[in-house]
This record gives structure tokens, C-alpha cells and sequence, in this order.
């Protein structure tokens, strides 16, 4: 049975793979924290957990691992264990079923007028550059 260490750099070694294959071989913490946190609708990540992704000290949660493989074009089980016979295929995040409260919030966002609605909209795409910058 393979070490928790020799697990964590095996993790570390196919994602540097797949940035470098997807056009991210700069192994910058920050830069893949930035764009993890763009794709991730869970919470963000800070650079340090990326660091440790990076140089092999960590393996993040399988909800992170599904997000970083399908930003990467590879399955989430080649990019976990790596032991794969299928050849690594894009893995689409699908959006979580919307809830009752969000049915909810859209049926009053529906009884707004054209005016309120783009205000709306705006707040909520300013929300969401601040939310992407923290």
C-alpha cells in the first residue's frame, strides 16, 4: 500500500501534468488559486492550499478534485490515483438542483419591472468580482 506521502506527490506530479497540458506550467500557488476559485462554487481556496497542492503536501477534498479536473480536461480519477485503463475525458461540474428558496427568489425577481431587474443584475454581477478578488 502506497504512503500517504508518496500519495500526495504522485497527486502533485499529475496535476502539474495537466496545467502544463492545459496551458498553466507556470506552478504559480496564486495563479492556480485564482483560477480554481473562478471554476469552484463551494468556497474558495487560499494560495497556501494550493502551495501544498503544488509541492505535494496535500490532496484536496473530492468536491476540489472534480472542480480541478474538469478545468483541466482530465476524469477525477486519473487526476486522485491516477490509475485509469479509460483515457482521461473531460468531467463536467454539473450545478447543484436548485432549491426551494431559490425557486422562490427567482419568481420575485420575475415580478420586477425591466428597471429593477437590470439593477439586480448588476449588484449581482458586482458581487460576484468581489467575491472572485477575496
Amino acid at each position: 500500500m502506497p504512503s500517504q506521502t508518496n500519495e500526495k506527490e504522485a497527486f502533485s506530479r499529475r496535476l502539474r501534468q495537466a496545467l502544463a497540458a492545459a496551458g498553466n506550467d507556470d506552478r504559480s500557488p496564486t495563479r492556480l488559486a485564482r483560477e480554481f476559485n473562478r471554476r469552484h462554487r463551494a468556497g474558495d481556496v487560499t494560495i497556501h492550499a494550493a502551495r501544498k497542492w503544488l509541492l505535494g503536501e496535500a490532496i484536496p477534498a473530492q468536491d476540489k478534485i472534480k472542480t480541478l479536473a474538469a478545468w483541466l480536461g482530465v476524469t477525477p480519477e486519473w487526476l486522485r490515483f491516477g490509475e485509469t485503463d479509460a483515457p482521461a475525458i473531460r468531467y463536467e461540474v454539473k450545478e447543484p438542483a436548485p432549491t426551494e428558496s431559490d425557486l422562490e427568489l427567482v419568481r420575485q425577481f420575475r415580478r420586477l419591472n425591466t428597471g429593477n431587474r437590470q439593477v439586480v443584475r448588476e449588484m449581482v454581477l458586482s458581487l460576484l468580482r468581489v467575491q472572485r478578488q477575496k
